[in-house]
């Protein structure tokens, strides 16, 4: 008779975290043991470990973020990379409600960063707001934004907890065009304190930049709490591409 097969180090590893998943002992968003702390349980290879963990990522059990550690992935709100949505729609999309909170709202000088943004000279004066936006009373994101006085000049007098910085600058520059930029980060203190985090939990970063009437409108940065925000895309060509 023959003698089935021990199952390979990796699956047993991955099994390991899915039972432990399923039976509730780590939920959405925990933090799962290290690599290194996966070695020294299993008496295993680093190699054999990232392997497990690779293939539980690829399959959508666990999230990954470079230097920060893995987590149980779970349901999150998903944002779309061609398309320009504002939080408030995305939020209400999902059946959700939106509300607003406005920390800052003020008028600031351009440093050099944002005068290259912006193609202005540096100490150009700039709009700025910041405001936390709330799904069912659960911060999603912080928005940090700075725009272009020509382009939108009442915008301090706005009531951002009733419309969004989205909606306003929709209306009065209309879109041209958009560029995303995206990050993964450890949460600063401040950050993690605003959307409801422990320091150096995983976020991801949304940097937004706006045209409109051939000029630079808004150069917006969007924070969300990476367990429970997602980003994604889908492209049509009109003739075969190669990335």
């Amino acid at each position: 008779m023959t003698t089935p097969a021990a199952a390979p180090e990796y699956l047993k590893i991955k099994r390991h975290i899915l039972a432990r998943i399923a039976a509730g002992d780590w939920r959405a968003g925990d933090r799962i043991p290290s690599e290194g702390e996966l070695t020294r349980e299993f008496g295993l290879s680093r190699m054999t470990v990232n392997r497990a963990l690779r293939e539980l990522a690829a399959s959508g059990a666990i999230t990954r973020v470079q230097g920060v550690g893995s987590f149980v992935a779970g349901p999150k709100a998903e944002s779309t990379l061609v398309e320009v949505h504002g939080i408030r729609d995305e939020i209400r999309q999902r059946g959700q409600a939106h509300h607003a909170q406005v920390l800052r709202l003020e008028a600031v000088t351009a440093d050099a960063l944002l005068a290259t943004a912006f193609g202005v000279a540096p100490g150009s004066p700039l709009f700025h707001s910041r405001l936390l936006h709330f799904a069912d009373g659960q911060p999603l994101q912080l928005e940090d934004r700075h725009v272009h006085p020509p382009s939108a000049p009442d915008y301090l007098q706005q009531d951002f907890t009733a419309d969004t910085p989205h909606h306003y600058l929709s209306r009065v520059a209309p879109l041209e065009q958009a560029e995303h930029i995206i990050e993964a980060d450890a949460a600063s203190d401040e950050v993690a304190r605003q959307l409801q985090l422990q320091p150096d939990d995983p976020v991801l970063i949304l940097n937004r930049r706006t045209w409109s009437h051939g000029r630079v409108v808004s150069v917006a940065r969007l924070i969300h709490p990476a367990r429970r925000y997602r980003l994604s895309g889908r492209f049509s060509f009109a003739q075969p591409q190669h990335g």
